[in-house]
């Protein structure tokens, strides 16, 4: 579906601030809904709906799409109707607060409410300068990093001081959320001093909650007759969820004495992008390893 090219002066300014005020509340997610539905109509004499009603639907073959704080203090539902029509509708907590089921009284345009809760439903060109209202969230389920899973909710707004209102709801179904990418590196007990090259090779495993591209690095540090060694290393596992993915990696003296057997130190961090969600997982681990010496066959 073409998305609107068009975006009328007036909502410029607003469409602008609710994008910082999102970044300000944190890393945003956006996601599609696959089950839901927003309705609203307008008294005579409303601004935003000209007394009109309207009906979405993923069903009806609308896209509807949900983004949300990662903080869960703020939710905003778009709307593309198949028939060329666009709207939103943004809920926000009052300050240091998180949204959940209860009513929200004494709401004002979002995001200049101040620390009270936040509404508005604008769209098609149309918005409110300033607004009063309130909306009552009846169901809401959250899942990780701003993840919507499920909202049951109804607003009823004022434009301009006016008496006319509009007056909607919203509901929302999705699937359950996919899983957090988390990362578990294990270092092997035993590792090898290559007496050739003077490299130290160490190795182990990664596990994964869901698939994902796996950097790693590292460093070993071992203590001979009173000389630090050490060197780092890097190197990069695909992990697939439920079965750890093996990795090794060399690690080259920094100066002139190589690694030797006998115990040394290794640190490894271990990063991959959540594939779901924004930021990255990271896990960090340390051991005691015991290097054996190692003679590389032709």
């Amino acid at each position: 579906m073409k998305r609107r090219s068009v975006v009328l002066r007036a909502l410029f300014a607003p469409v602008l601030a609710i994008a910082l005020a999102v970044t300000a509340a944190g890393t945003a997610s956006a996601q599609p809904v696959t089950d839901g539905a927003v309705e609203f109509s307008g008294d005579p004499g409303d601004w935003i709906t000209g007394g009109g009603s309207y009906k979405y639907s993923e069903a009806a073959g609308d896209d509807l799409t949900v983004q949300a704080s990662a903080n869960r203090t703020f939710l905003s539902v778009g709307i593309e109707g198949a028939n060329g029509d666009w709207w939103s509708v943004e809920l926000a907590a009052p300050q240091n607060d998180v949204l959940s089921a209860k009513t929200y009284e004494n709401a004002h345009r979002y995001p200049f409410q101040g620390t009270g809760p936040g509404l508005d439903l604008s769209g098609n060109g149309r918005g409110c300068n300033q607004l009063t209202g309130e909306f009552t969230i009846r169901e809401i389920s959250w899942g990780p990093q701003g993840y919507l899973q499920k909202l049951d909710a109804s607003f009823v707004q004022h434009c301009e001081g006016g008496a006319a209102a509009a007056r909607g709801t919203i509901f929302i179904n999705n699937q359950p959320p996919p899983p957090e990418l988390k990362l578990e590196t294990t270092i092997a007990e035993e590792g090898k001093a290559n007496t050739v090259n003077g490299k130290a090779l160490v190795n182990g495993t990664i596990s994964c909650t869901t698939n994902a591209a796996v950097q790693m690095s590292g460093t070993v540090t071992q203590v001979k007759n009173n000389v630090i060694i050490r060197g780092t290393f890097s190197t990069s596992v695909d992990c697939t969820a439920g079965t750890p993915a093996a990795w090794t990696a060399a690690a080259d003296p920094t100066g002139t004495t190589p690694f030797q057997r006998g115990k040394a130190e290794v640190l490894t961090r271990s990063t991959a992008q959540d594939p779901n969600y924004p930021g990255q997982a990271i896990n960090e681990k340390t051991a005691i390893v015991e290097l054996k010496r190692y003679v590389p066959t032709a």
